[in-house]
């Protein structure tokens, strides 16, 4: 048997006659609502810190979230339903459980999305809190945070980006992050007619040489340079080069591509660029 919906003048919380001692029981419960509400969460964003210290862990990070916000929502409600100002309002909310759950149930249909994508990701695990991530449609940065609603990304500077889960669950991901490493493809153009084994060698060097680079594994040495295609203007060759995770991504292209633009140089090797002829014809 369904209850039926009390008969509450919901402007009475709006009304002026609302005595002085009400407002000041509702600031009460508010003040004590908040204070234990920070306690609370503080002790447990310590104690997930330590959980998290030392690896990245993506469910815990979800799971931490989820906790928070229901922390939150358990406080606003009690004060609503503890405080005579706002108690028939606590009343609907628990007893008008028929049209709420409709509204709230149409409302709350991409919310509800994003939750159950959030909580498909953590099962999943596609990837890591600190993996470098690029989604199909171009997307790309370090995974930050995730919450109920959304995956954080933290792209160039201080740039972040935010996805919301339905959305990041249904892209295609590509994770360039190796166990405890990332990688990153890199391609050199260098001209027809040059010495492919000598560019080879000269691009491994410089890549050894880096203090950004690191091997893909203890066991084994720097990824081998590969001969990859005939491009129009020139031979393109490729290599993966690992790192850590702490190192930017950028800031070991970039060291990479200065290195080998100097060593081509300095080897006399010659990067190809387009040009035009321009023909003139007179009648």
């Amino acid at each position: 048997m369904n209850n039926p919906i009390p008969n509450i003048d919901i402007n009475k919380f709006f009304d002026t006659t609302t005595t002085t001692g009400q407002v000041i029981e509702f600031a009460i419960y508010a003040a004590i609502a908040a204070v234990v509400t920070f306690i609370v969460l503080l002790i447990y964003s310590k104690f997930v810190k330590q959980r998290l210290k030392g690896k990245n862990n993506l469910t815990l990070r979800f799971t931490q979230n989820i906790i928070r916000t229901i922390i939150i929502l358990a406080a606003v409600i009690w004060v609503l339903v503890s405080s005579t100002a706002t108690k028939d309002i606590g009343t609907v909310l628990f007893q008008g459980t028929a049209i709420l759950g409709a509204v709230v149930g149409l409302a709350a249909q991409p919310v509800l999305g994003d939750f159950f994508s959030g909580i498909a990701i953590t099962l999943n695990r596609p990837f890591e809190i600190g993996d470098w991530i690029e989604l199909e449609n171009g997307t790309a940065g370090v995974v930050a945070d995730i919450t109920p609603r959304h995956v954080v990304l933290r792209s160039l500077g201080t740039v972040e980006i935010i996805i919301p889960n339905s959305k990041i669950n249904a892209l295609m991901i590509r994770d360039t992050s190796f166990k405890k490493l990332r990688s990153v493809k890199m391609e050199f153009n260098v001209a027809y007619g040059t010495d492919i084994d000598k560019a080879s060698e000269v691009i491994r060097n410089e890549i050894i040489n880096s203090e950004l680079t690191v091997p893909a594994a203890k066991e084994t040495e720097y990824g081998p340079v590969f001969f990859e295609t005939f491009a129009d203007s020139s031979l393109v060759l490729s290599t993966v080069v690992y790192f850590k995770q702490s190192t930017s991504g950028l800031d070991v292209k970039t060291d990479i591509n200065k290195r080998v633009n100097e060593a081509f140089t300095r080897e006399g090797i010659e990067i190809p660029f387009n040009y035009v002829n321009v023909v003139m014809k007179k009648d």
